[in-house]
């Protein structure tokens, strides 16, 4: 198999996980009043199974595409690491802590400090999937001294890379709101989806740039709306609240 041939076969692959995604989040709410825990962990799976795909895409197109030079993509493969290894009790999802690592009971008139980023065209992005960021920051800030941190990559390199998604997700905007807001560090959650609708974008449109195609109905479904149409605002974090019980 060619380079471009497997680049092509890993950008089908990704769009598929991205279309199957969607459906999933549409079958969210009915499944969730029938069966919180298959709800839940059908969504986290499937969020699990886009980063698996970006991951695999970047496996055979890194020496095309910079990875490492941007915060979102950055990120995305660092998070997506952590999880296939699982040797830490990081990156569970909001839904998961409230629906199935315990019940709301446990967090009476408890308010989550939520951040996500807008996009530039003022379509809002209609999904998400909310970490806590103190799990970034305990996986990848050399500077935290947690035992979760990421035992891969040097402490020196570790710190530029936490050093770039910092500096391009606005990551001590959001520190910042949220010690004016006196919100506890385990109750501030960062929406991965428009950091991953950032990156796919990118990377996109530098595979499209390179003159790799687009192949298959889902690929070529997502190729438009992803090179030409989606730009994310990652410089200006926007904050919502939510309040357990509201």
């Amino acid at each position: 198999m060619s380079r471009n041939s497997a680049i092509e076969s890993a950008i089908g692959a990704l769009a598929n996980t991205m279309r199957l995604y969607v459906e999933c989040h549409m079958r969210f709410g009915g499944l969730f009043k029938i069966d919180r825990e298959e709800a839940v962990n059908n969504l986290d799976r499937a969020f699990e199974a886009k980063l698996e795909a970006f991951h695999a895409l970047y496996d055979v197109s890194k020496t095309q595409f910079p990875y490492f030079h941007h915060g979102d993509t950055a990120l995305l493969i660092a998070v997506r690491n952590a999880i296939h290894h699982r040797d830490h009790p990081l990156f569970r999802s909001l839904y998961f802590r409230l629906f199935l690592d315990g019940t709301p009971d446990q967090w009476p008139g408890a308010s989550f400090l939520l951040a996500s980023y807008p996009t530039r065209h003022g379509e809002p992005i209609h999904m998400n999937h909310y970490i806590r960021l103190d799990d970034v920051e305990a996986r990848l800030d050399p500077g935290v001294g947690s035992a979760h941190l990421d035992p891969i990559i040097r402490p020196d390199r570790a710190e530029q890379r936490f050093m770039l998604i910092e500096r391009e997700l606005g990551i001590a905007t959001v520190r910042q709101h949220a010690l004016v807001e006196r919100y506890p560090d385990d109750q501030v959650y960062l929406d991965l989806m428009p950091i991953f609708t950032s990156a796919v974008c990118r990377v996109f449109t530098a595979m499209k740039a390179a003159g790799i195609t687009f192949k298959g109905y889902d690929a070529n479904a997502y190729v438009g709306p992803f090179t030409s149409e989606i730009e994310v605002d990652l410089e200006h974090p926007i904050f919502s609240v939510f309040r357990v019980g509201a």
